[in-house]
């Protein structure tokens, strides 16, 4: 039924103002128009002629039908009430037209309009299939965008769980090492506390023993002092008579010296004790001099989870791009503005290798020379050729390949020494001194061989 309806709509509706005809009338070409639009069209024209087919016509043309009139006020009683939302506010008519440059629906009124001279607009059936043909492809898009934000959002999931296992982890390693440490210092503080209370447990024998003997020494002493006094109080004669056996009993004894006793006692070498235990709980710690940084790491260097390995990667990772990551290679986390340093690098047969010391503020996002000037002092290894910086490096003997290179950076006298342990070789020296802070620096293009950091075997 509302198939039909739409089909007679369109055979009754006027093709000036796009709605049922009001007040109908026809000319003799046939074509039939609302009376007051036709009227409305004439104006604008010298000659009157037809809207639809341009054929010059007479003012007193224009016939009437009755019944025609009747059949289209009947069907405006029977079509469905328009939504008050399709009515232009303005004029009260029908949305008919889309504005293309306004982006809107219009009447016809609104069409004829100063506010949309010139503008392109085109029929509402029309303007919905093209936009919607629009709007789905914008949709499509978004939809492609969903996927990638949902499949960041599941990255991120995993990457959380894996942070939460690499931290349980990580916290388990802690606990173990502190775990360690703690029974290191509770066996010490107890081996110490029981070396104490031995040590002090013989001083007191000793200080019992003697105090016994000064026990003895004092009651004897008493007595033959009180038999003395009561010798001087005899007769004269008696006196002098018993006078040189008092006079041995008398005699001053030697008293004991007590300080060496008293000051061993009191010495208690605390701080020895503190540092010879500190020394001795270094040996615990199996930390090298020089780890990696995986946060400076460019996009083809792949650190181990231990960061003591570094390895060249065919395609690019996804790393973020943070301020410390490099262009090309990698960084210690450990920089160096003072003191002497020292660490090995295993390079076997690596054909791709360089390393060395690296400026704090060059600038990371750059490719540089790799000399000196640059803030690079560097010894690089490329397909059988040892260059220092730009330059080749004539002295080192390319059929002596090392396997360990070791680096000994002397901040003081502004010295890097490559060198190789193994041989006693020294490769080749940078001298001049370091302007700022520096950062032992990593980088390799082999597929098949990493590059390993130790600590210096000293």
């Amino acid at each position: 039924m509302s198939d039909a309806l739409s089909f007679l709509e369109e055979d009754m509706t006027c093709l000036i103002c796009c709605d049922v005809f009001t007040d109908p009338v026809t000319l003799k070409c046939s074509h039939s128009l609302c009376s007051e639009c036709l009227q409305r069209f004439w104006t604008t024209q010298k000659v009157p002629q037809c809207p639809v087919c341009r054929k010059e016509c007479t003012h007193d043309e224009p016939t009437k039908s009755l019944a025609f009139r009747a059949l289209c006020e009947s069907f405006k009683t029977r079509k469905p009430t328009t939504d008050l939302g399709d009515i232009c506010p303005l004029h009260g008519e029908t949305f008919k037209l889309f504005c293309i440059d306004d982006k809107q629906p219009i009447c016809v009124v609104c069409y004829t309009s100063k506010k949309h001279e010139n503008h392109k607009c085109s029929p509402v059936e029309e303007a919905v299939g093209n936009l919607k043909v629009i709007v789905e492809e914008q949709l499509s898009k978004l939809e492609e965008t969903l996927a990638g934000y949902k499949k960041a959002h599941e990255s991120c999931v995993e990457e959380a769980e894996l942070n939460k296992e690499h931290t349980s982890v990580e916290e388990n390693k802690i606990k173990k090492e502190f775990e360690k440490l703690h029974q290191f210092l509770s066996e010490e503080e107890e081996k110490r506390i029981k070396a104490l209370r031995k040590e002090m447990d013989r001083r007191d024998e000793k200080l019992k023993a003697r105090m016994e003997d000064l026990s003895a020494l004092i009651s004897d002493l008493s007595e033959r002092m009180a038999a003395r006094w009561q010798h001087l109080e005899t007769e004269s004669i008696t006196f002098l008579q018993n006078y040189s056996d008092a006079l041995k009993i008398v005699k001053h004894p030697s008293v004991p010296n007590m300080s060496p006793e008293m000051e061993e006692c009191q010495h208690h070498p605390i701080q020895t004790m503190i540092f010879t235990t500190w020394a001795r709980m270094q040996t615990l710690v199996e930390q090298p001099p020089v780890t990696l940084d995986p946060d400076t790491a460019s996009s083809k260097l792949m650190v181990s989870p231990d960061c003591t390995s570094v390895q060249f990667m065919e395609s690019k990772m996804q790393v973020s791009d943070n301020p410390e990551r490099l262009y090309v290679g990698v960084l210690a986390a450990q920089g160096f503005s003072s003191g002497l340093h020292c660490w090995d690098v295993e390079v076997r047969d690596n054909d791709h290798w360089t390393l060395g010391v690296v400026g704090e503020t060059v600038n990371r996002k750059k490719l540089y020379k790799m000399d000196p000037k640059s803030r690079f002092w560097c010894l690089r290894y490329v397909d059988g050729t040892y260059k220092k910086g730009n330059k080749p490096a004539i002295d080192i003997d390319d059929n002596k390949r090392p396997n360990i290179i070791r680096l000994q950076l002397d901040f003081y006298q502004g010295e890097l020494r490559f060198i190789e342990p193994f041989r006693n070789r020294l490769l080749c020296t940078f001298n001049g001194g370091f302007p700022e802070k520096v950062f032992p620096y990593f980088c390799t293009g082999d597929l098949c061989v990493p590059l390993n950091v130790f600590p210096a075997n000293q």
